[in-house]
This record gives structure tokens, C-alpha cells and sequence, in this order.
């Protein structure tokens, strides 16, 4: 489909966001010829500068996170002439005439307004394009996570948000959902007919969802102590990702058709109590240790850091999905930083097969869907069989198809995607307000736990796969995380 003219606005358009994924990713979009000719991208930040200083400003910080093989001198004058700079102050009215003069004043041109900013800002942002007579129908805006930091400042942003623009005109985004293997999971579960009949409680025995990182915190301390992993990760990521897991077919891939389903999934989590908090859900936080070989310093440890610090640097839950689809299949998400490797995956585990007919100890292994996002996109599927030779001798095997050798088309990253959909108004992969809000409900009981308990969080050591208690967590079920459970071959 292709996209109609607009302007787009990037509020924090010289922040770190904006230069290493945002620019890079409309570069990308504008050397495929996705965008029209006459669109324009409109940078703001606080600072006065010429065009001509914030040009070399991009040229600097982010020309090189663009890969040497897509850069072309044409494409990048191209792309380069799209851009303009306007300094605004969000909290000031008056600013906002410079952002006016920067727009082209054509009826019913698209404004798209992302605001890559903290949410405090939100508000005032919302409001000072109103006021300036810059938002019409034709206008979205586009918020950027943490979205709240709890259930009351998730709703006082959405209330915020909504007196300025319609629920169709917000686009909540969350870059986990523009990846291709998320879209992928979407494929298989409703465009084929093998796997639906088995996505359910009678044959699945738990679903596991994994997003660990090798690296820590790095400079970014003062941000992520204030947030730690539960709301940076689990309440947003790692919920999305269960919700188009667990959903029921939707009636078509509309935006409300698809986030209905969603919605009734994040409704039907079983809600804690203070008892299944404590046997349900552990924290952590790394300490010293070593990463692929490397000596790395604790959280306490790291530049600028509280050294007593109780913020949670890795969490791990069991969920549970109280619908007949799913009622007893557990779903354990956990996240981390600091961790043995770094991957994104969902697992699916099946049963075992009821009665095994070989004497073999191990020939009952269960079969595995392993839906790996992050780093190589693909799905796996682990079976048993047959080893070559005499006897019948079971081992497992895998079938995998890696997404970037089946298809040989370049690829887009997340915020091409994303930014595609809000340019062409498709809203099926931004959360809507009440998503955002059930999301909150069932994470919240955890922090007002963690707030009310004074002990700290459990120390693992760095480049692990997180504390012992995790894996008792999953052990009490008489199961293991995926990489405690791989078989030697």
C-alpha cells in the first residue's frame, strides 16, 4: 500500500532514540522508495541550531548506524533534503510557532507526531499542538515507551493523551511487535492449519518466553533505576508476546479485531494473591561476574550507581491463563540483564507421547516449537529420530528455517515496520488504551509486593542464566528452562 504525503515531526529529534534507530530506519525506508517525494521529517529539540548544524549533527551521530552497504551518496542527499530542525520547547505555548513555520500549511496533509520523549512531556506536548491549531483528523501522534509507571499514570496519560486526540489517531508502540519473526508467529498460528488443532491445553505442557541481554545497564543507571526489568520488559514486551501466543483467532487482522483478542487474553491472566506472589514471581539483581570472558562490575557497581540500590535487574514469572484453551498450562516469562547470552525466544513445549514403545531412557523427549526473534529470526522444531545404524536407537533432531536464508529479500528492521504502519494509519500492531491498562492491573499487585517486602533482590552472578530460584521456580512443576533441559547429544 502506498503512502500518501505528510510531515513528520520527531519530538526528541536529537536524542539517542531518534539517531540510532528512528533516522536510520526512514533513511532505509526512503532508499527502498517508500516515502513520497515531497515528505518531510521535522526535527525538534531545545537547543537553537542552524539546518545547517543539525545536518552534521545527524551526519555524525546518525549516519554511522546506518550499515556501510545501504549508504548512497544520492540517496542519502535525498533523504538528507527531507529533514528540517525546529527548536521547541514543550512546555512552552509561544515555542510552538517555530514547529508551525517548519510544517507546510496544506489541507488534510497528515501530521505524524512521535514523541521519543519522557511522558512527562506528553501532556504539555498534546497540548501545545492543540493549542498551536496543529492537530486536525488527519494528524496521529505516537508515544513512545514507559507508557506509566503504574496503573494510575498509565490511565492519567491515556486521559491526557485522549483530550487532544481519538483513540484512532494513538499509536502506543512497542518495537518487540514490528519484528519478523513476531509477525511470523502470527503467520503460522492462523495461516495454517497443522499447529492449531495442537495450540491448547490438551497437548501443550508450558509455554516459555525468554528476552535476556548480555549487556547491563551501561550509562543509562539513573533511567533503569527508576524503572528496573518489571516495567521496562515484562509489563510491556513480554506480555505483548503472550497475548498473540495465547489469543484466540481473530474474526479478520483488523486493528480491533486482533486487539480484542489481545485484550481478552490480558483479562483472563489469573490474578496474585500475597501467597502465590512469593511462590510465583522471583527477583533478582547481578553482581560481579564475567561475560564471554570478561570481567564485568555488579549493578551496585556501575557508573553512577546507588550502591544500595533494590532495583530488579532480572524478574521471572509464572502466569497462568484462565480460559479453556489454556487453564493449567503455565507460562513462565522472565528477563534479564547481565545474562549467559543474549536471545529473545518463545518456547513451546508439547506433551511427552503417552506410552513410549522403545526401551530407550530418553526416547520420550518432548517435541519443542522454538520461535527465536532476536539475534537470528526463525523457528525451530525439535523431534526424535531415528539415528543411522543398527537398532532403533532415538535421538533428537531439529527442523529449522532461518528467516534470512529461506528469504533472500532485504529485510526490515522494527521501526521500519512501525514507522511504515503509522505513516499508512494501521493501528493492528500498537497497543489500544485499555490493552495498556489490563497490563497494568495484573503487573501492579507485584510492585506493590516488592514495595511493601524489606528484602533485596536476589544476587546472581553476571553472565549466568539468573538466580537458583528461578529454576526452582520452574522446578516445582517438574520442569526446566530451555537451556537446563537441552539433552547432550
Amino acid at each position: 500500500m502506498a503512502i500518501s504525503d505528510f510531515d513528520l515531526v520527531l519530538f526528541g529529534g536529537t536524542g539517542d532514540l531518534s539517531m540510532r534507530k528512528l533516522l536510520p530506519a526512514l533513511y532505509a525506508r526512503d532508499r527502498a522508495r517508500d516515502l513520497p517525494p515531497e515528505a518531510r521529517i521535522v526535527c525538534i529539540g531545545r537547543e537553537d541550531k542552524t539546518r545547517e548544524d543539525f545536518l552534521k549533527l545527524v551526519e555524525k551521530d546518525s549516519r554511522p548506524h546506518i550499515p556501510a552497504a545501504n549508504l548512497d551518496a544520492a540517496v542519502w542527499e535525498r533523504f538528507a533534503a527531507r529533514l528540517r530542525y525546529a527548536s521547541v520547547n514543550a512546555k512552552e505555548g509561544a515555542s510552538f510557532e517555530h514547529l508551525k513555520e517548519a510544517l507546510r500549511d496544506t489541507a488534510g496533509l497528515p501530521r505524524v507526531f512521535y514523541l521519543a520523549t519522557p511522558p512527562s512531556l506528553f501532556a504539555s506536548i498534546c497540548e501545545n499542538l492543540s493549542k498551536a491549531g496543529l492537530v486536525t483528523p488527519s494528524s496521529r501522534v505516537v508515544l513512545e515507551k514507559p507508557l506509566g509507571r503504574d496503573l494510575a499514570s498509565a490511565r492519567d496519560i491515556n486521559k491526557q493523551v485522549g483530550q487532544y486526540f481519538e483513540e484512532s489517531q494513538i499509536f502506543r508502540i512497542d518495537h518487540y511487535l514490528g519484528k519478523e519473526a513476531v509477525q511470523n508467529l502470527l503467520a503460522l498460528r492462523f495461516g495454517n492449519v497443522l499447529f492449531e488443532p495442537l495450540w491448547r491445553r490438551e497437548w501443550i505442557s508450558d509455554v516459555q518466553i525468554t528476552i535476556a541481554e548480555e549487556l547491563g545497564v551501561g550509562g543509562r543507571f539513573d533511567y533503569y533505576d527508576t524503572s528496573g526489568a518489571l516495567r521496562d520488559m515484562l509489563q510491556n514486551h513480554l506480555l505483548q508476546l503472550l497475548c498473540i501466543v495465547a489469543m484466540e483467532p481473530p474474526v479478520t487482522n483488523s486493528a480491533d479485531a486482533v486487539r480484542d483478542e489481545k485484550l481478552k487474553v490480558l483479562r483472563s491472566l489469573k490474578r496474585f494473591t500475597p501467597t502465590t506472589l512469593a511462590m510465583n514471581v522471583v527477583r533478582g539483581q547481578y553482581r560481579s561476574g564475567h561475560v564471554n570472558g570478561t570481567p564485568v562490575p555488579g549493578y551496585r557497581k556501575e557508573a553512577d550507581a546507588n550502591p544500595e540500590s533494590r532495583t530488579e535487574t532480572y524478574v521471572a514469572v509464572k502466569a497462568e491463563i484462565d480460559t479453556w484453551r489454556w487453564a493449567g498450562v503455565p507460562f513462565y516469562l522472565r528477563t534479564g540483564k547481565r545474562m549467559a547470552d543474549s536471545l529473545a525466544e518463545i518456547v513451546v513445549r508439547f506433551k511427552s507421547v503417552p506410552h513410549s514403545i522403545f526401551a530407550q531412557q530418553n526416547s520420550t523427549l518432548p517435541n519443542c516449537l522454538v520461535i527465536r526473534l532476536q539475534p537470528d529470526e526463525g523457528l525451530h522444531m525439535n523431534l526424535m529420530a531415528k539415528q543411522p545404524g543398527d537398532g532403533m536407537r532415538l535421538r533428537p533432531v531439529e527442523l529449522e528455517l532461518d528467516f534470512r536464508e529461506k528469504f533472500k529479500t532485504p529485510r526490515m528492521d522494527a521501526y521500519e515496520r512501525l514507522l511504515l504502519d503509522v505513516l499508512r494509519g494501521h493501528l493492528t500492531l500498537f497497543m489500544r488504551s485499555d490493552e495498556l491498562e489490563a497490563a497494568w492491573e495484573w503487573v501492579e499487585p507485584i510492585l506493590e509486593h516488592w514495595e511493601q517486602q524489606e528484602s533485596d533482590p536476589i544476587p546472581y552472578n553476571a553472565g549466568t542464566w539468573g538466580p537458583a530460584a528461578a529454576s526452582a521456580l520452574i522446578g516445582r512443576d517438574g520442569l526446566q528452562w530451555r537451556e537446563e533441559a537441552l539433552p547432550e547429544v
